[in-house]
């Protein structure tokens, strides 16, 4: 299954399912890597490795299960990002 590729409302599904999953998870050891692939294999770039990498610290610490790493990723992404403008000359 490519991440990279998958419309936008079915990434914000994965993304919710990603975080309760984390949340609901005893197993961090397992489940903090696992989350970190995943995350960089959704979001493709920079953004996605720094995602992978702030999603592993997240689900590592003990307490800060609680983030929605996952989903505050996808309104970044897909809410907040200015887009770029195309100039024709």
């Amino acid at each position: 299954m490519n991440l990279e590729n998958l419309s936008k409302h079915k990434k914000l599904a994965l993304s919710i399912v990603f975080d309760a999953i984390g949340m609901l998870t005893i197993f961090d050891i397992i489940w903090a890597p696992a989350s970190g692939y995943l995350m960089s294999k959704m979001y493709k770039g920079t953004r996605g490795k720094v995602a992978g990498v702030v999603s592993f610290i997240e689900e590592i610490i003990p307490g800060f299960d609680i983030i929605p790493t996952f989903t505050i990723m996808w309104f970044l992404t897909y809410v907040f990002q200015k887009e770029e403008k195309v100039v024709d000359v």
